[in-house]
């Protein structure tokens, strides 16, 4: 008896909503606003809240450096600069900074959007910040030649006069020896233009818009302020006697909208007794996968088609604090090589990963997502099951050490199965059943670098845990 085929056509669907908290922390809050981030504001306790901002745009360096004399007392802006670093040995060389703003002469380029961490007018230096650097300084500065990342570092040799600056010796500190009792609380978007990106695959394009009116790309006049966007369209494997009408093909795009969120309360004096580190933002992409896909072996194959990176200086008061992010994005695709599939899908909502600390209890995971899915078109033909997500693969750390990664990849996962029955008097029939299930999975780990807030290093990474949640769309049956 031979098995009998029948095109399953999954009716129209309507957008289900889901919202999902999981592996949370205490909660975290914190404003970003207008403020000078060099003048911190006295709070009851008798320490400093600082502010946290982006660094101001249109000049080479945020004001030098940030310097705690002696690694004693509060951050201070210094009138000096990082001339150069050499990673493997931790010499730096220290000279004079150029005193007040310049203004910027060269737009942002529009193929390869450049991280400029800008700098900060120097509004009032304290009478020790024009002092020569000294042996127990901690300095935080923004990239430098040599230190692409930044630099966090303490003096512990002044090796001499050079004709570029002092140079000196240095050891890797933390945030705690820099910013010691002090207090910071806030939440900076990574100015899209500042992101850098890598196609991986023909068929990648890249958009943006920021705020002054400035956009970049193809999609860059359609996008809300603040977003990037990458679109792609590419063919994918197709499975082996597939006919060429079933070429298998993803295209869509991924929206994103990322924003930093850092917080330190260094109030309990011998280090943080709180901290926080995570990047959140809005995501919304449509993709449609279609075709005869070819059966996966082993694990579902997965494809990046495009790598992002921006190192954002955000200013938590007179200290520049650079934050390294990267995102690569990738279509995955899981089938058993047997079902032509056709769906298109639109996914809305935001996400949160980061790392939350506290006193006596470590570092927690905090992990969190509200998605709205709507699938506009979705056939499937003949028996077999099939899973497609686009989806991004992210991480955030400090001056170049990975702090959190996470994978958000939101799926639409469709199945159908055919039966077929024939009678010696020549009558036929064919049945078959079909479901549709929306989804996302977000998972991830926080690593040993997050010890560079000064907490105590722990022994192994620390899983967010494999946030999945999966809901019916649609399922149905046909006879005949």
């Amino acid at each position: 008896m031979r098995m009998l085929a029948r095109r399953l056509l999954l009716p129209g669907i309507t957008t289900l909503a889901l919202t999902v908290t999981g592996c949370s922390s205490a909660t975290h809050t914190g404003a970003a606003g207008p403020a000078d981030p060099a003048n911190p504001t006295p709070v009851a306790d008798g320490t400093q809240q600082l502010e946290v901002a982006a660094a101001p745009e249109g000049t080479p360096a945020p004001a030098g450096i940030a310097r705690v004399g002696a690694g004693k007392g509060t951050p201070e802006k210094a009138a000096l600069k990082v001339a150069s670093f050499d990673q493997k040995t931790g010499r730096a060389v220290i000279a004079s900074a150029p005193q007040g703003p310049t203004p910027s002469k060269n737009p942002p380029s529009t193929k390869g959007p450049q991280n400029s961490p800008g700098s900060s007018a120097s509004p009032s230096q304290s009478p020790a910040g024009d002092k020569p650097v000294a042996v127990g300084d901690v300095i935080a500065s923004a990239p430098a030649p040599g230190a692409p990342n930044g630099l966090l570092a303490k003096v512990t040799e002044v090796v001499g006069k050079t004709d570029r600056g002092t140079e000196v010796k240095t050891a890797p500190t933390t945030l705690a020896s820099v910013l010691n009792d002090d207090k910071a609380d806030g939440k900076v978007p990574v100015d899209p233009s500042a992101v850098t990106v890598e196609p991986l695959m023909k068929g990648v394009t890249f958009s943006w818009a920021k705020t002054g009116g400035m956009k970049f790309g193809p999609e860059g006049a359609k996008l809300p302020l603040g977003n990037l966007r990458l679109d792609v369209n590419a063919p994918i494997e197709t499975a082996p006697g597939a006919p060429v009408s079933a070429g298998a093909s993803v295209a869509g795009f991924v929206q994103l909208a990322p924003t930093v969120e850092f917080a330190y309360d260094g109030s309990g004096g011998t280090g943080p007794r709180t901290a926080f580190l995570g990047m959140s933002g809005d995501w919304a992409s449509q993709w449609s996968l279609k075709g005869h896909a070819a059966a996966s072996t082993g694990s579902p194959k997965r494809i990046p088609f495009a790598k992002l990176h921006a190192a954002p200086v955000i200013q938590v008061g007179p200290v520049p604090v650079v934050v390294n992010l990267d995102l690569t994005c990738y279509v995955q695709v899981e089938a058993d090589g047997r079902v032509t599939l056709e769906v298109k899908q639109d996914v809305k909502g935001d996400f949160r990963v980061g790392g939350s600390y506290a006193t006596g209890k470590g570092w927690t995971p905090v992990s969190t997502s509200d998605v709205k899915s709507t699938p506009v078109k979705a056939e499937v033909t003949a028996s077999g099951k099939v899973k497609g997500a686009l989806g991004a693969e992210a991480s955030i750390g400090l001056y170049g050490a990975v702090g959190v990664s996470a994978d958000f990849a939101p799926y639409l996962r469709g199945e159908a199965e055919a039966k077929a029955s024939a009678s010696t008097d020549g009558k036929t029939s064919v049945s078959g059943a079909w479901a549709l299930y929306g989804g996302f999975d977000l998972s991830g780990n926080l690593q040993l670098q997050l010890s560079l807030f000064g907490t105590p290093l722990f022994e192994r990474k620390i899983p967010l845990g494999s946030l999945n949640r999966e809901w019916p769309l649609v399922s149905g049956r046909t006879a005949g």
